[in-house]
């Protein structure tokens, strides 16, 4: 019994004892297992393409590992697989290069996306203004008299005769707020900048200062001109501000303190507007007198005076460093020479005017350099924005811009956090202030109108 027993559980002997793998394969089977409902579920199925897939396997590993009897009996079913594990590899190495190539196609559609018309309009470095106006802002009550773009976010600030400032969002065109605190028509605006201060003045003879961080306050009013203040700026650093006003006088204020630091006398009427060169060394005023000044703000000393208008002189401002060249090539003015700079087409140290640039049909209310230093835009009286060539003083557009007088004219300027390509085409470095392609201008109409590309 115990001999019948040991018989019974010995394993049968294979017949080849040379090659164990040329007996037979067992067949695949279906593998059932009975849920507690009693249904069958199948658990593993190959497909017919798995089979041959795995065939194929099967005789790649048997050729590899030198089974030849197995082989070449597997071999007369499947002898035209051979290499098949080659050939998947390589397979799957073509769908990754497809792969990679189809993601290199995306980001570079990406890209062209990002560059679209309108996109790529806004990062030209030869934008200028072109109707239609992207946004038209109503909601003052008179005359805007002056609008400033903050330096950091998409906010426009806008003076009126009505007596208010409105907070604006230039790329949605959403009004965002009005501030109140002046009794009558304010004349000027201006953000410090880091964008955290506006300085505002008055008709009312008081020059305000507002605290955008918080809630758009009134945190400091200055006082000292005797009569009504037709202009404001801070002067580089933020630490100061600037004033011209009725009272023939320009005069310096301390911020912190708003102590009057400074008082210069120098024109004989009306000081119509003031404003900073970008190192802060000199001033620049333009008067109802017919003259325009530089003025020393650290002595109060006057450097020169400009003369040639026949009229009052509404605006002044100082051509940027990129400007130089055009201004030299418009004036004959060797490259060489760089003891005289330009400024305004005039020349700051001889105070000759370098060229005078007619067009308009009626009195000139702002200037704008563009970030080129290539063009200037003005605005006039007559309803429109005209664009001139500086290397040559020609018009060469003109924009049908308001339906009434247009009495102010901006460029849009940010304040970068580290490189980026700005409308002047050149790398900005980290707290540089450029200039982005967008111009505001509003007028008698009431109407601020917001120009993009």
């Amino acid at each position: 019994m115990a001999n019948k027993a040991k018989q019974d559980n010995q394993v049968p002997a294979v017949s080849n004892t040379d090659d164990p793998l040329s007996r037979p394969l067992a067949p695949f089977r279906i593998k059932l297992k009975r849920s507690s409902e009693g249904a069958g579920v199948i658990m593993s199925l190959l497909s017919e393409r798995q089979k041959e897939e795995l065939h194929k396997s099967m005789l790649e590993y048997l050729r590899a590992n030198n089974f030849t009897s197995a082989y070449n009996a597997l071999k007369e079913e499947t002898a035209k697989y051979a290499g098949l594990l080659e050939k998947k590899w390589t397979s799957v190495i073509r769908l990754q290069k497809k792969i990679m190539d189809l993601e290199t196609r995306n980001a570079s559609l990406q890209e062209e996306l990002s560059l679209a018309p309108s996109k790529r309009a806004a990062m030209q470095a030869d934008w200028v203004p072109r109707a239609p106006a992207a946004h038209v802002l109503t909601g003052h009550r008179q005359s805007i008299t002056r609008v400033a773009f903050h330096p950091q976010y998409s906010l426009l600030a806008s003076a009126s005769e009505d007596a208010t400032i409105k907070i604006w969002d230039w790329e949605t065109g959403e009004f965002e707020r009005t501030l109140k605190g002046h009794q009558k028509v304010v004349n000027d605006v201006e953000f410090d900048h880091k964008g955290h201060l506006l300085v505002t003045c008055s008709a009312d003879l008081f020059i305000k200062i507002w605290d955008s961080q918080n809630e758009w306050k009134n945190v400091k009013t200055l006082t000292g001109h005797d009569h009504a203040v037709s202009s404001v700026r801070f002067l580089p650093g933020d630490q100061y501000i600037v004033s011209a006003s009725w009272d023939h006088s320009i005069r310096i204020f301390d911020v912190a303190s708003t102590h009057l630091v400074r008082t210069i006398r120098g024109h004989t009427d009306w000081v119509r507007c003031v404003t900073p060169s970008d190192d802060g060394r000199l001033l620049a005023s333009a008067s109802k007198d017919h003259t325009a000044k530089i003025f020393d703000p650290l002595t109060g000393e006057q450097k020169m005076e400009l003369r040639g208008h026949e009229h009052q002189v509404e605006i002044i401002c100082f051509a940027p460093i990129t400007s130089y060249d055009a201004i030299r090539e418009l004036a004959g003015i060797p490259n060489t020479d760089r003891t005289r700079r330009p400024g305004d087409l005039w020349d700051t140290q001889s105070g000759q005017m370098l060229k005078n640039l007619a067009g308009h049909d009626n009195w000139v209310r702002a200037l704008v350099f563009h970030p080129s230093g290539k063009l200037l835009l003005s605005a006039s009286d007559d309803k429109t924005i005209r664009v001139w060539e500086l290397s040559t003083g020609r018009c060469i557009k003109t924009v049908e811009a308001h339906t009434h007088f247009v009495a102010t004219l901006a460029w849009g300027r940010q304040r970068m956090s580290g490189k980026a390509n700005g409308a002047d085409g050149a790398d900005s470095k980290p707290g540089e202030e450029k200039l982005v392609n967008v111009v505001a201008s509003a007028g008698v109409d009431q109407m601020i109108k917001i120009w993009l590309p």
